[in-house]
């Protein structure tokens, strides 16, 4: 259920920025008024809409709630109408509006599109006024409508307020969107779409018919047909010869401050330290893992022993760039094993280093974990979006639970972000409701096991100087958490599923996977196999899969630290004939031996994925992956060394691997009852069905 605004036009800077410190008044933080009245509710799982819209001509406002039951819609409308009634009749919380200003302006002046490069980032920007014959410039050019915002705050009490009344409550543009589930809407739409189907067949002459086959077949023989090469010679393109043979480094010093190892870069940040918190999760016993995700957002959402969260959120809005956690599990180049943590990833202005150490200092030490409601709350939001992410990133569902069968850094992942998660996430909802004792015990315990500085890696991105001058805040820090040495614990990393799953969800496409373990043929890795991968991606899976079968998207994706080569299918009408594609892999590296221009626009586009563009944060936080799972800046330059080597003798010898683990490979396809059922009539009861939705 969604209510939905259109507001003013874009072109207004003032306007502009006014609406987006407004949405993040409402929505922005866990305790935010809008967003804590849905959620506190009952009426639903997970907040619904996309908020502020401000890519269009006209900005448009949508908010309301997914998981509502039969009935319960209007009760929705309801409490987003009240809440807004009363914030603008009894006013906004002078802190929350603090956090919000604070928030945007940070924002907008660190302009941090993650690996999206900067210009194009502006110039998208410029566009959604120049579009419609308004300044380029109007929403790059901040300064001036959030210094005029400041001012109208000042002499006016009840801007936001005002806001309210005029782009909400008085506003007849606007609209209710009740969204229903069918269940009988695919049988519907099959059923309509043979009716419509037969009735043009009857209506056909012979003639007609024959030249529909006949169209049908000349359009399959182009589809197959390569790209001529005068119209391939058109198309402007890189030489080897214009890149760079050496690899860009990242500048890393280590250090060790009260016990704990600290990771320093050296880069010039704009003002900003970028502070990341490791917690090696090597010490949580298997039984606790899959409450790690939620612990971390407990620790930033669920306030602390002094403080609610509503007044936590707002503090940390009002003093940081913002706090994120993150799972993390990688297996370590040439070595058995993984390395798995629970980040926290900080960001703050140099000159509010004490504020920012304190508030992580009261997150660690003394974290509100005691508030059942909330904690509830946080599971139905998760199991929401966990639900929601399957559809539109079946590709990565499927290719995690592939990758789960092979080694404990994927089985990990899968535990705290796969399908295995959801499941847990379901049982949770439940056993919160009944046994919080138990629950909290699970989360205390977490706690106890975590926050040990010895057992933590402290990694900061920041100038030399500001780090100087921040180390006495850092050891602060660090002196409050406990010291004791924790032993690993031991885990049994069983793969979640069979061998051939078919999990089933209500769309209508397919996410096809496939996998094995490349180097259990014997194969060495070599810089060419990342080439040769990324060639299989834009030739054979391109042209069999999406351009002839009709799927969305394809991708074969080699881990070079675990050997696994996975291919996957994304949004995929087929399942056997995707398989038979991926089969054949091997047989087309042998049979169509590379040009010299497909292999030199191959080694690019390849090193084009290794100079991937990233800002200070990306690069400091990369940097330390990459110490962590043992990818020496040695060993990445040998790797260049290889890949712009790469010659048609090495897709040889990468075939002759696929095709040895062919037979060993893992099969999972994520998709709608039918197809699964469609597949096992043809193979029967090749894959084992587990209901996922």
């Amino acid at each position: 259920v969604t209510c939905n605004w259109v507001l003013c036009e874009t072109d207004d800077p003032e306007k502009n920025f006014s609406l987006r410190i407004l949405e993040y008044i409402l929505l922005g933080m866990p305790g935010s008024p809008l967003r804590k009245a849905l959620i506190e509710s009952g009426l639903g799982e997970d907040i619904a809409g996309d908020g502020l819209g401000t890519e269009l001509r006209q900005i448009y406002f949508s908010t309301g709630l997914k998981g509502v039951n039969k009935g319960n819609g209007q009760q929705v409308v309801s409490v987003v109408q009240d809440t807004l009634d009363k914030l603008a009749t009894r006013g906004i919380d002078p802190r929350t509006v603090e956090a919000a200003l604070n928030t945007i302006e940070f924002r907008l002046r660190e302009n941090n599109p993650g690996h999206f490069p900067r210009g194009l980032v502006i110039m998208l920007r410029a566009l959604t006024t120049w579009l419609y014959d308004k300044d380029p410039f109007a929403l790059l050019a901040f300064d001036r409508p959030l210094s005029n915002i400041r001012k109208a705050l000042n002499s006016k009490s009840h801007y936001f307020e005002d806001l309210i009344k005029t782009g909400f409550l008085e506003n007849p543009h606007h609209s209710i969107l009740f969204l229903k589930p069918d269940p009988e809407l695919r049988k519907k739409e099959e059923h309509e779409e043979k009716v419509r189907l037969s009735k043009i067949c009857s209506s056909l002459t012979p003639e007609q018919i024959k030249l529909l086959v006949k169209e049908t077949l000349e359009l399959k023989a182009r589809q197959q047909t390569p790209d001529p090469p005068e119209a391939l010679a058109k198309l402007p393109r890189l030489r080897l010869e214009d890149l760079d043979k050496k690899n860009k480094t990242i500048p890393l010093i280590e250090e060790h401050l009260s016990d704990t190892k600290v990771l320093f870069h050296d880069l010039f940040t704009n003002g900003i330290i970028y502070l990341d918190l490791g917690f090696d999760l090597h010490c949580v016993p298997e039984d606790l893992i899959q409450y790690v995700p939620l612990f971390g957002r407990a620790l930033l959402e669920m306030g602390t022993e002094k403080e609610d969260y509503v007044s936590f959120g707002q503090r940390i809005s009002q003093k940081t760039g913002g706090i994120q956690s993150q799972c993390f599990s990688s297996p370590v180049k040439d070595q058995p094993g993984s390395t798995a943590w629970l980040f926290l990833r900080c960001k703050a202005m140099v000159k509010k280093a004490p504020e920012l150490t304190r508030i992580i200092s009261d997150m660690l030490m003394m974290p509100g974990l005691q508030n059942q409601d909330r904690f509830n709350q946080m599971v139905l939001e998760e199991k929401a979006r966990e639900e929601q992410h399957l559809v539109p990133s079946g590709h990565q569902v499927v290719n995690l639970r592939i990758r789960s069968h092979f080694g404990e850094a994927f089985w990990l992942a899968e535990k705290v972000g796969g399908i295995s998660y959801l499941f847990f996430l379901r049982d949770l909802a439940r056993v919160t409701q009944s046994k919080w004792d138990y629950v909290l015990d699970k989360l205390t315990a977490l706690k106890q096991i975590l926050f040990n500085r010895k057992n933590m890696i402290i990694n900061v991105t920041l100038d030399q100087d500001n780090f100087s001058n921040f180390t006495p805040n850092l050891r602060e820090l660090l002196e409050q958490i406990p010291s004791n040495v924790r032993r690993p614990s031991t885990w049994n990393p069983l793969p979640p599923g069979p061998e051939r799953e078919g999990l089933t969800i209500p769309t209508q496409v397919n996410y096809v996977g496939m996998g094995g373990p490349l180097y259990e043929s014997g194969y060495k890795f070599h810089g060419s196999s990342l080439v040769i991968a990324r060639y299989l991606r834009a030739s054979w899976l391109w042209d069999q899969i999406r351009v002839q079968g009709g799927a969305y998207g394809a991708f074969s994706i080699f881990d070079r630290l675990s050997g696994i080569m996975t291919f996957v299918s994304y949004r995929d009408p087929n399942v056997q004939r995707t398989l038979q594609v991926f089969e054949g892999s091997a047989q087309f590296l042998k049979k169509n031996k590379i040009n010299e221009q497909e292999l030199t626009k191959a080694i690019i586009g390849t090193i084009g994925d290794l100079d991937t563009h990233m800002l200070p944060d990306a690069k400091g936080f990369n940097s330390m992956l990459r110490y962590l799972y043992g990818d020496t800046e040695e060993a990445r330059q040998q790797m260049r060394d290889q890949i712009l080597e790469t010659r048609p003798e090495h897709f040889i010898s990468f075939a002759d691997a696929l095709e040895q683990i062919r037979d060993k490979s893992i099969v999972k396809v994520l998709g709608p009852v039918s197809a699964i059922e469609e597949a096992n009539k043809i193979k029967p009861n090749w894959l084992e069905v587990v209901k996922v939705l």
